[in-house]
């Protein structure tokens, strides 16, 4: 039987980004999955910038794990908002409940409300990871 929510993100439309878009990636370490870049690469046809990448770029994801520090990411939500043109889709990473790595729920919460954003509900964006989207205050909310 097929699992939905396991199955939720097989492709990376999901994120919200398109065919053409840059896609920064912030706090990229060896333990990220791959499968998640790869299927990103796939669907903009462009590779992922790191956060060297000084132009505007229209998406953002952040690898983030329990036990960095919650000012370290609510300051790395900052700078990558900073490069994101017009609103573009911004995700938080981290590793699911039970997985080395996994942060408190309230943290990615916090450090987005410290940096002026509100945080969605965690998906499940892999087997491993899960993604929580974020948003300016006031944006998104006129769906």
């Amino acid at each position: 039987m097929c699992n939905v929510i396991e199955t939720a993100f097989q492709n990376a439309e999901e994120f919200g980004f398109r065919s053409g878009d840059i896609v920064q990636e912030w706090l990229w370490d060896d333990d990220v999955d791959d499968s998640i870049r790869e299927k990103i690469e796939q669907l903009t046809g462009e590779e992922l910038v790191d956060e060297d990448y000084d132009s505007a770029v229209d998406g953002v994801i952040i690898w983030w794990r329990d036990g960095d520090d919650e000012d370290e990411l609510a300051d790395t939500i900052v700078d990558a908002y900073a490069v994101l043109g017009d609103d573009g889709p911004m995700w938080v990473l981290s590793p699911k409940p039970g997985r080395e790595g996994a942060p408190n729920a309230s943290t990615v919460q916090s450090a987005a409300q410290t940096a002026g954003m509100n945080a969605a509900t965690p998906l499940t964006v892999s087997k491993d990871w899960n993604g929580i989207q974020l948003r300016a205050f006031g944006k998104g909310s006129s769906h």
